[in-house]
């Protein structure tokens, strides 16, 4: 039986590999060894299983017999389809918040965009504040099963996410399109925000080339 202790370490090694494959630091398609884990957090392998086994439920991870654990790679087709799903899933989010959008609410998703307006030169840190932002719209939708849900999709999406930020110009681009989300929630218009935030998200064409292109890259290092 498992002690608070354990538990309570698991959570640790998860939350900190949770970061690591979403910053790129375990790219998709590598191996996790679970000795070589436990050096690092400086626990036993224990925890690092349990670890293992919370993110493989999350999707984050594989673990297959004889070759353990190793980052999840989504292929083409299945990138595609969780990036349409989150576009619906963000879309839903908007048409909601517009609706039941708070003035506090907007001051939170203000300050997020002033974080992404501090970060346009760094990618990584853009991304950071580009999630708070994102964050922002889930909770003003006033819909907290969506709202988990669409954070759960968030996290798996984690690492493609922060690559599509590496691409030329999408930094600004993203930003500008923040700009006209926040206009159509301001405006309480639940259909523009939600196209809006529908585009922005999906995935597609020359954007979807892009991405796969930049994950062949690094997974070619």
């Amino acid at each position: 039986m498992k002690n608070a202790s354990q538990s309570n370490a698991a959570a640790k090694v998860r939350e900190e590999l949770e970061n690591a494959i979403a910053w790129g630091e375990f790219a998709p398609g590598s191996r996790l060894d679970e000795t070589a884990l436990a050096a690092r957090f400086g626990v036993s392998r224990t925890p690092i299983r349990e670890a293992l086994q919370q993110l493989a439920a999350a999707g984050l991870i594989e673990i297959r017999p004889r070759r353990g654990a190793t980052v999840a790679v989504a292929s083409p087709e299945r990138l595609y389809e969780m990036f349409e799903v989150m576009a619906e899933l963000e879309a839903m989010c908007a048409r909601l918040a517009a609706r039941r959008v708070s003035a506090e609410g907007l001051a939170a998703l203000q300050s997020a965009q002033a974080q992404c307006a501090r970060n346009r030169d760094d990618p990584d840190a853009y991304y950071a504040a580009n999630e708070a932002f994102h964050q922002a719209i889930y909770r003003l939708s006033g819909n907290g099963f969506l709202a988990s849900e669409a954070a759960s999709l968030q996290k798996r999406l984690r690492p493609y996410r922060r690559l599509q930020l590496r691409v030329r110009n999408r930094v600004q681009t993203s930003f500008s399109e923040h700009e006209s989300i926040i206009g159509h929630l301001e405006a309480g218009d639940g259909e523009a925000a939600a196209a809006a935030l529908r585009d922005h998200v999906r995935v597609q064409g020359e954007r979807f080339s892009d991405l796969v292109a930049s994950l062949a890259q690094l997974n070619a290092a």
